[in-house]
C-alpha cells in the first residue's frame, strides 16, 4: 500500500470478506478508534517529557501497533462517512495557518 485510497480499499476488501461492514457504523468506528487511541496514551503515561522520546525498541513496537490500530479505525470511519481525509487535512491545515498565523 501507498497512500491513504489503498489502505481504505484494502481495509474495505478486509472488513467485508469478514462480513463485518454491518458493524463499521459511524458510531462503531468511533468509538473503536478512541479505545485505541486510548491505549496508544498508556504507553506513555507517567513517562517524562525526555523519557517518550526514547522509547526501547519493544516498547515502540507496541506504539507502532497502537498507530496502526488507530490509522486503521480513522480510515474506516472516514470511508463510511465519505470523507477524503488528506482533502479534510488540508483544509483543516488552512484555516489553521489563518487562526495561527506564523511570526513575520
Amino acid at each position: 500500500m501507498n497512500d491513504l485510497e489503498d489502505l481504505r480499499q484494502a481495509l474495505r476488501a478486509f472488513a467485508e470478506a469478514r462480513h463485518w461492514r454491518p458493524y463499521h457504523t459511524p458510531k462503531n468506528l468511533a468509538m473503536a478508534m478512541i479505545v485505541e487511541a486510548a491505549e496508544l496514551v498508556e504507553h506513555f503515561q507517567w513517562l517524562t517529557p525526555e523519557e517518550s522520546q526514547r522509547l526501547p525498541p519493544e516498547k515502540l513496537n507496541e506504539v507502532r501497533d497502537e498507530l496502526a490500530d488507530t490509522l486503521i479505525y480513522l480510515v474506516e470511519l472516514a470511508d463510511v462517512l465519505d470523507i477524503n481525509l488528506l482533502a479534510a487535512a488540508r483544509d483543516k491545515m488552512a484555516k489553521n495557518a489563518l487562526k495561527y498565523p506564523a511570526p513575520q
